[in-house]
C-alpha cells in the first residue's frame, strides 16, 4: 500500500462527501469520461466503447470512487478490488503516466457536477486522496507487469500470435487457437484467467481491446479462447469485436495478445468437492477449471452444471462428456431453457427451464463444496441468490463478470 498518509482533516472531508458520491457518482464519472476523451482521444484505443455507451464503465468507476471514499482511512479494505482492477489494467496496457491525466479530469468533473458545493477545500482533499489511491494502483500494477514479463515465456505488453486453428463449437461460439508468431514459449496461466485481444478493424478509427477467458488447460504451446458472436438484438447492435473475430479473422491471421491476467482462479489446494455452474459462454473459464482439476486433482469430486438455450447453443458438450466418462469423480448435468424436439427425443439434457435451488439441492445433496459460477448477469444473480439461500458461506462462492464490475444483489 501507499507509504503516504492523509491527515485527519482530509480524511474527514473525504468521508463527508460519501453521501454526495452516492447521489451524484454516475453523473460525475459520465462527465469525467466526456472530458477525458475530448481532451485525450488517444485513450479511446484502450477503453471499451460499448461499455461506455451502455453506461457500465461509468457505473463501475462510480462504485470504485465511492468505495475509496468510504475506506479512505483504511485502503487495505479495498485491496482485493484494487487487485482485480489492476489485473484488467495490466492486461489493457494502462501505464503510470495515465494516472495524472485521469486525476486532472476527475477533479474537473467533480467541480462541474457539484458546482459551488465543490469547494476548494473539498477539491484539494480529493486531489490529495486521489494521489494516494493512484500510487496504490501504480505500485500494484508495476509488480504485475514485472511478474508477467519475468516468468518463462512471459511478456509485458502485446505480442503477436498466429491463429493456428479456428473451430466452430456451436451456432454462436467459435474457438480460436493462438500460437506465438515467434515460435518461442508462452507463459503459463491459472485456470479462470483471461487474455486481451487487440482488434484492428478496417473502417474503425481506434483499436478495440477485449478480454476473453482461456478455455483450455495451461502448459500447451497455444492459448485457446472461445468467443460468442454477439448478433444484433432489437436496438442493441452486434458485438464489434466478436463479429470481427467470427467473420473476418481466419486461420493464418496475426492478432496481438496480452499476457494472461485475472483473479477469478481455481483454488487447486482445496480438496473440498468442486461445483462449477455455467450459463452460455460463461463456461469458458469454468471449462479451464474443470480440465485442470481433472488433470491435477484426479480424485477431487466435481459437479459440472451447464445451462444453455438448447443443443444449437451448447458448446463443448462432447469435450465435457468425455471428461466425465473418463472419471468416476466427475458428474455432468445440463439444463436447457428451450430444448428442441430433437433434444427431447435424444434426452441429452437433465432439466428443462432454468437452474434453480431445488434442482441444485436434488443433484448435489449438500452444500459442502467450493462453488464457482459465470454467465450472463441475470443468470449470475439467480445463482448467487440460490447459493445464499442455501447458506453457502461467502468465502466458498466465487464468480466472474464479463465486463466492468457490478453487483449481483438486487
Amino acid at each position: 500500500m501507499s507509504t503516504k498518509t492523509l491527515d485527519s482533516n482530509t480524511i474527514e472531508i473525504i468521508k463527508s462527501t460519501v453521501p454526495v458520491l452516492a447521489e451524484h457518482g454516475t453523473s460525475i464519472t459520465t462527465r469525467f469520461y466526456h472530458l477525458l476523451f475530448t481532451n485525450h482521444p488517444e485513450l479511446l484505443h484502450i477503453f471499451n466503447h460499448v461499455n461506455q455507451k451502455q453506461g457500465k464503465q461509468q457505473q463501475a468507476l462510480a462504485n470504485t470512487v465511492y468505495a475509496a471514499a468510504q475506506h479512505i482511512d483504511n485502503l487495505e479494505a479495498i485491496l482485493p478490488v484494487v487487485k482485480q482492477i489492476a489485473h484488467k489494467h495490466r492486461s489493457l496496457g494502462i501505464q503510470a503516466e495515465h494516472y495524472p491525466i485521469v486525476g486532472e479530469y476527475l477533479l474537473l468533473a467533480i467541480k462541474d457536477v457539484l458546482g459551488d458545493a465543490a469547494t476548494d477545500e473539498i477539491l484539494n482533499a480529493w486531489g490529495e486522496a486521489y494521489g494516494i489511491i493512484a500510487e496504490v494502483f501504480i505500485s500494484v500494477e508495476k509488480e504485475m507487469y514485472m511478474e508477467a514479463a519475468s516468468q518463462t515465456g512471459g511478456w509485458d505488453d502485446f505480442r503477436e500470435f498466429l491463429v493456428s486453428r479456428k473451430e466452430v463449437e456451436s451456432d454462436v461460439i467459435t474457438s480460436f487457437y493462438l500460437s506465438p508468431k515467434d515460435g518461442n514459449q508462452i507463459s503459463v496461466y491459472q485456470p479462470g484467467q483471461y487474455i486481451t485481444i487487440k482488434a484492428i478493424i478496417n473502417g474503425e478509427t481506434y483499436t478495440h481491446l477485449r478480454q476473453y477467458s482461456l478455455s483450455d488447460t495451461s502448459g500447451k504451446p497455444y492459448y485457446r479462447i472461445s468467443v460468442k458472436r454477439e448478433d444484433q438484438k432489437g436496438n442493441t447492435p452486434a458485438g464489434l469485436v466478436s463479429t470481427f473475430l467470427h467473420n473476418q479473422v481466419s486461420e493464418g491471421d496475426i492478432i496481438e495478445v496480452s499476457a494472461p491476467a485475472g483473479d477469478f482462479v481455481l483454488d487447486t489446494k482445496s480438496d473440498r468437492p468442486l461445483v462449477l455452474i455455467s450459463g452460455g459462454v460463461g463456461q469458458t473459464p469454468l471449462l479451464s477449471m474443470l480440465k485442470t482439476s481433472a488433470s491435477k486433482q484426479p480424485k477431487r469430486k466435481i459437479a459440472y452444471i451447464h445451462a444453455a438455450i438448447n443443443s444449437h447453443y451448447h458448446a463443448f458438450n462432447d469435450e465435457v462428456t468425455n471428461l466425465a466418462n473418463q472419471s468416476e469423480h466427475i458428474r455432468y448435468f445440463v439444463s436447457y431453457e428451450s430444448p428442441t424436439e430433437n433434444d427431447k427425443q435424444t434426452k441429452i439434457y437433465h432439466k428443462e427451464g432454468f437452474i434453480d435451488l431445488p434442482w441444485l439441492q436434488s443433484i448435489l445433496q449438500n452444500n459442502e463444496a467450493d462453488f464457482y459460477f459465470c454467465g450472463p448477469l441475470p443468470f449470475m444473480k439467480a445463482m448467487n441468490k440460490a447459493l445464499q439461500e442455501w447458506n453457502v458461506p461467502a468465502e466458498r462462492i466465487h464468480f466472474e463478470y464479463f465486463g466492468p464490475k457490478g453487483s449481483l444483489e438486487e
